[in-house]
């Protein structure tokens, strides 16, 4: 996992408060005093938080702590918030081929068009997405919709129509699953 950082931006106030309190923090605590040092700071960084006491509209991952007094207790639990939010945001990103997929709102896109997915088949290209081989039918079967091998069902073979009948339609692309002799792949 990456470390997280707190990147204190012009509040020198609150810099000096939380560096006291450091040791019992679990991010580190970084200051920007201007506009080249916070830049040369996040170039060096994945996860972090920036904080301020007012909004930058060119800063991502802001935090704008504006309400003031507030507890030290509340914005240590408000800064933890942030980082999740972050780290669930950015888990919910998956790029498959030329795609993005979105897994929190359930959409695979390209260019500029844009499809909705069910979640079966969210479920069904990420884990195809993770295979270097074709995946058999009872594979998908017994890890994507939960079904016992020896069942006798055409669940799969129809989702898959389905979803690659959509992604021809939106994205003009029929080469996205393939179908193999033995199984589905996305290549």
């Amino acid at each position: 996992m990456d470390t997280k950082s707190l990147i204190i931006y012009r509040f020198t106030g609150l810099y000096q408060i939380l560096v006291e309190l450091s040791s019992d923090l679990n991010f580190n605590i970084i200051f920007a005093d201007s506009e080249v040092s916070l830049n040369k700071k996040l170039d060096k960084l994945n996860n972090y938080l920036v904080i301020s006491n007012k909004k930058y509209l060119d800063i991502n991952n802001q935090f704008v702590l504006d309400d003031k007094p507030i507890n030290i207790l509340k914005l240590i639990e408000k800064i933890n918030i942030e980082f999740l939010k972050i780290q669930f945001n950015s888990q919910s990103k998956l790029n498959v081929n030329n795609y993005n997929i979105d897994l929190n709102s359930r959409e695979i896109l390209k260019n500029n068009a844009k499809l909705k997915l069910t979640e079966k088949e969210i479920n069904t290209i990420t884990y195809l997405s993770k295979s270097e081989k074709p995946v058999s039918i009872d594979e998908l079967q017994k890890n994507v919709w939960s079904y016992q091998p020896d069942i006798e069902t055409h669940t799969v073979e129809t989702h898959i129509y389905r979803l690659r009948k959509k992604i021809l339609n939106t994205f003009n692309d029929n080469e996205f699953i393939i179908s193999k002799k033995n199984g589905y792949q996305i290549k």
